[in-house]
């Protein structure tokens, strides 16, 4: 995942032309921008895929071949003053774990916080089976 260094709100230019001029690179990169989701963008080479998800100021990539993700981080460097945050460990109140056998989702923070919220928290547990 890729964080930028300047907070969008301390550019010079508003988030939606910081947004047209970041889909502009990736297309002249060869990245196909989706068409449901405009902030989703996938590049195929042969039978390698890599995958770009962006929200904010957070790029979250992904590839099943190893040199195009450190391709794309070199490219976006040498474009962007970015930094590398490291494996996804959360995304929009979503726990992400990453093994070998696949990538597993859960909300279970998001549910203690609710039942928190809501003081639920100390209530006793029933079977609803």
């Amino acid at each position: 995942m890729f964080k930028l260094k300047k907070a969008l709100y301390g550019l010079k230019q508003p988030p939606r032309q910081w947004y047209e001029r970041l889909s502009d690179f990736l297309t002249s990169q060869g990245y196909d921008r989706g068409t449901s989701d405009k902030t989703w963008f996938i590049k195929k080479k042969g039978d390698d895929t890599i995958l770009l998800q962006v929200y904010v100021d957070d790029i979250i990539f992904g590839s099943n071949n190893g040199e195009l993700c450190e391709t794309f981080v070199k490219v976006m460097k040498s474009e962007f003053e970015m930094s590398m945050m490291g494996d996804l460990n959360s995304f929009l109140g979503l726990q992400v774990k990453q093994l070998k056998d696949g990538i597993f989702l859960n909300e279970a923070k998001y549910c203690k916080d609710l039942l928190k919220k809501f003081e639920m928290d100390k209530c006793k547990p029933i079977n609803t089976h």
